[in-house]
């Protein structure tokens, strides 16, 4: 009969055999990892790719943008948008003139006022 050292020897090595080896930190990653990667929805548009789009393409039902200067945030669905703006509309001019209409921060110079649109996915 092994001793309790020799048995946790033997069930640690066991283990090891069983687990699937590690990648290396620089090694390739696994190939289900990138299709898991690709398959997720978010990876449909980068944030800048994402303010290019015109109304009609986005997929999204609420849109959200805040402002980096004043913390303020507005939601429109995309619908709305649409009928406000018209579908050929850009998404990145379209939440401007939404943070615009109520901006808190004046300073009355031209070039600083409005504010300072933070695209935010929802």
């Amino acid at each position: 009969m092994p001793t309790p050292k020799q048995m946790a020897k033997l069930a640690d090595e066991a283990v090891r055999k069983r687990a699937l080896p590690a990648a290396a930190p620089d090694g390739p990653l696994p190939p289900e990892y990138w299709d898991s990667l690709l398959k997720d929805p978010r990876a449909g548009a980068t944030g800048a790719q994402m303010r290019q789009r015109r109304l009609s393409e986005i997929q999204r039902h609420v849109l959200r943008v805040s402002c980096s200067r004043c913390e303020r945030t507005v939601e429109i669905q995309t619908a709305d948008a649409v009928r406000l703006c018209g579908g050929n509309a850009v998404w990145k001019d379209v939440a401007q003139r939404l943070l615009n209409n109520t901006c808190q921060q004046r300073t009355g110079r031209h070039e600083e006022d409005g504010c300072w649109p933070a695209f935010e996915t929802p």
